[in-house]
């Protein structure tokens, strides 16, 4: 066990690229993990409220996952697959289709794209595009949906817009709900947009949003909002686009962000947490009359992770083949809300903010979040923050967490905020 981090960190200082970004925050190397938490190379142990920024729902190294995968490596099963047909596609897709899929009452082809979010979402602009034969794209404010150029055209940040080098097409920007604060229907104005046919608005292919923004700051869109938008486009012969990669797979409490909100996306982007294992996989879930694309026309070498078909087709049967997990959801989640409730009311005007298992506190600056974060690391628990100036403090621990180890990870982040706020009370305060 070496006794040195900062001998060890130095190699990533000395040889990887600028462009490193959540390693900036966390001052160590870690070598293993399980369930919620990690453990670096001083033996000490972390609880895990990143949780691959929600690519780990189910925590680190569940075991079932992991004897599966094992058993299909040891098996010689296939490593690679391009878009073959394979018996661990088979077996995904079978247990996607019934326990997914057709309870939900959803008739979705299921697309495998390269193995990102952001190509997922490439995939579904491109086929709202070739279904349409429009070619804008209606997105929202602090929505953030990837940094490849058709994904980062969608996507609101302005510092990641900056590093595409060149202008961004193919995307009119519309107000998310609440964008304007309360009494203000966004909607209104997106209804009269497209209704004006002077208003400049070119008549979309599609209309594309998260119903939680994750990376946007926790924005949480109210389901009526969402459902008035979803019939706006349909109305307008645009295709609605659910860009469930971070709010899916259960973080928001149910396996799909929208489930029971009255309407059924024309497509449906999901990654992060749909392998189970954290392994890369993504796909794009599109209604059978949209599924217009011909063979290889959207494609990618790693199309299909064939160890992440095995894992994902495990999490499916394990979490998600009756509704008992889904209850234990509701439990944490209301734990999650009271102590964030606490955070808040320590900070004047800070907002509590999300839904489900991804929720946070907007403390009302980046500077002061980072801080609070900071602190906690310091303390054992590994988090971060997300929004337009870093200011919300985000949870985004494993759904799996144990209640006792929930609890003491909250209770580091309150305790970490009041030793931040105790610190520098008057510039706190000016904040």
């Amino acid at each position: 066990m070496s006794t040195d981090t900062s001998a060890e960190i130095k190699i990533f200082e000395r040889r990887e690229s600028e462009a490193r970004s959540y390693c900036r925050g966390f001052d160590t190397v870690f070598t293993s993990a399980r369930g919620s938490e990690m453990t670096d190379t001083q033996g000490r142990s972390y609880i895990d409220f990143l949780a691959g920024c929600s690519s780990l729902n189910y925590g680190h190294n569940d075991p079932d996952m992991k004897i599966a995968l094992i058993e299909h490596l040891t098996d010689d099963g296939l490593a690679h697959a391009l878009d073959l047909h394979t018996d661990t596609k088979a077996a995904f897709l079978q247990a996607f289709e019934t326990h997914i899929l057709k309870p939900r009452d959803l008739d979705h082809r299921v697309m495998f794209t390269g193995p990102t979010g952001a190509n997922a979402v490439e995939a579904a602009m491109k086929l709202a595009r070739k279904v349409t034969g429009r070619t804008n794209i209606v997105a929202f404010t602090n929505g953030f949906h990837g940094v490849t150029l058709g994904a980062l055209a969608a996507t609101g940040n302005g510092y990641h817009r900056g590093g595409a080098g060149i202008e961004l097409h193919g995307v009119t920007r519309m107000p998310f709900d609440g964008y304007f604060g309360e009494g203000v229907d966004t909607a209104d104005f997106l209804e009269a947009m497209l209704r004006d046919t002077s208003s400049g608005l070119d008549a979309p292919a599609a209309i594309l949003l998260e119903t939680v923004q994750g990376e946007g700051g926790l924005n949480a869109a109210r389901p009526e909002w969402i459902k008035r938008v979803a019939d706006l486009a349909h109305e307008h012969g645009a295709l609605l686009i659910i860009d469930d990669i971070q709010a899916g797979c259960g973080r928001t409490g149910t396996f799909f962000s929208f489930e029971e909100m009255g309407f059924v996306p024309d497509i449906v982007t999901m990654a992060k947490s749909i392998s189970g294992f954290g392994l890369p996989m993504a796909l794009t879930l599109v209604r059978p009359q949209y599924d217009v694309f011909g063979p290889a026309e959207h494609n990618g070498t790693f199309r299909g992770n064939t160890h992440a078909f095995v894992t994902a087709r495990v999490a499916i049967e394990k979490f998600w083949a009756d509704d008992a997990f889904q209850k234990t959801l509701v439990e944490k989640a209301m734990i999650l809300t009271t102590a964030l409730g606490e955070l808040a009311e320590m900070i004047p005007g800070a907002r509590l903010k999300g839904r489900g298992l991804m929720q946070g506190v907007d403390v009302g600056s980046g500077e002061l979040a980072g801080r609070i974060c900071a602190h906690a690391f310091g303390k054992g628990l590994v988090i971060e923050t997300s929004g337009p100036e870093d200011e919300v403090v985000k949870v985004l621990a494993p759904l799996t967490t144990p209640e006792d180890v929930f609890r003491k990870g909250l209770n580091i982040l309150l305790e970490a905020a009041r030793e931040v706020l105790s610190e520098e009370p008057k510039s706190i305060a000016a904040e």
